[in-house]
């Protein structure tokens, strides 16, 4: 089995709180009437530039060179994009029924709290810039947004015992180990914001003392009995691993030695099957640190050909088979609903206008 490539889901208040990205859609012209104050609009209701410039700042926090020109209309149209995707999805909630309530809102919020005292909680919010009203709205809109994913795309996912059965045989080398392998899961925190991306953590470390923090904090619950899969679901900083619990999947032996930092090798080295690392520090091409993690591992295999009767076998080939169906049927379900919306992106005319008469 391959490992997964790794690099980066609980409470999004920054402007892509949709796991896929949707394609740029205009539906008409814009109007001169719809007000400076206004970068787009879905089936009549008003995105506001104050929403852009804000989501803005928050994914530039921390950067160390902000883009500019082109650059910077890049990275705001493409927050533009997201604010409609989300705005559309919310919409489809609201006629389903779906809205997230009060009570979940809530839970969400004393779950966030758990590893923080009030005065850390407090002052978190004040280093986001963020009031509790808006962080519970972030929590509100995202959750909103899962129910309708859970709903329209999750519940329709069926694996089959025929579906694992062909898989098993159109990959049966996968499943043939020359050599001993690692299963692993990590829980990843980043030292540093990424302009670039949406980051679906409305809890993302800003600079390395929060990620310093973060970490401890995470480790902490650990040493206390939490679940590990449940926290990395939560607080992993890896989009690419998080929403499966951590998990890396299965890691050869000298690929381990190879192609692994020292610094999880060596982690990875000394645990025994069930068990955390410490905090192994993860450093760039430059010897900075990037950010922090923890691993554990979860089985250590022998070399050897695994049968599809072995349930962890079974349990793989479900999770890629289930994944790489949610994937395409997500990417569909939004291209549907953004075909059914009335779209305008004002800023996307507003860029095209100004561009154009240089």
């Amino acid at each position: 089995m391959k490992k997964r490539v790794s690099f980066l889901a609980l409470l999004v208040l920054v402007a892509a709180l949709v796991t896929a990205v949707f394609f740029f859609h205009m539906s008409g012209c814009s109007s001169s009437s719809h007000g400076s104050d206004v970068v787009a609009s879905v089936n009549g209701k008003k995105l506001l530039r104050s929403d852009l410039d804000r989501y803005y700042k928050q994914q530039l926090a921390g950067a160390a060179q902000p883009p500019e020109g082109a650059q910077a209309d890049s990275l705001r149209l493409n927050i533009v994009k997201s604010m409609i995707a989300e705005e559309i999805v919310l919409q489809r909630a609201e006629k389903l029924g779906l809205l997230a309530s009060d009570e979940e809102v809530d839970s969400k919020i004393n779950e966030f709290k758990a590893p923080n005292t009030e005065e850390g909680f407090q002052r978190w919010l004040k280093d986001q810039g963020l009031t509790l009203d808006e962080l519970k709205r972030g929590i509100r809109r995202q959750l909103t947004i899962e129910k309708v994913y859970n709903k329209e795309i999750n519940s329709k996912i069926n694996v089959t015992d025929a579906d694992i059965a062909n898989y098993y045989n159109q990959h049966k080398t996968q499943f043939n180990w020359i050599e001993p392998v690692y299963h692993l899961a990590h829980i990843f925190v980043s030292s540093a914001p990424n302009p670039q991306l949406h980051n679906l953590k409305n809890d993302k470390a800003q600079n390395d003392t929060q990620a310093k923090a973060k970490i401890q904090q995470i480790l902490n619950r650990l040493q206390n009995g939490e679940d590990f899969a449940a926290l990395a679901s939560n607080y992993s900083e890896d989009s690419e691993t998080s929403a499966n619990g951590g998990d890396l999947g299965f890691v050869q032996e000298s690929a381990l030695k190879t192609s692994t930092d020292p610094a999880t090798r060596d982690a990875v080295g000394k645990l025994a099957a069930g068990q955390i690392s410490g905090i192994v520090p993860l450093t760039d091409s430059a010897h900075r640190v990037a950010g922090y993690q923890i691993v554990k591992l979860i089985s250590k295999e022998p070399a050897g050909q695994r049968d599809l009767n072995d349930p962890r076998v079974q349990q793989y080939i479900r999770e890629q088979i289930r994944q790489t169906r949610e994937q395409l049927l997500r990417a569909a379900y939004q291209e549907v609903v953004l075909n059914q919306a009335r779209v305008e992106n004002y800023l996307a005319d507003e860029i095209l206008k100004n561009n154009g008469q240089k």
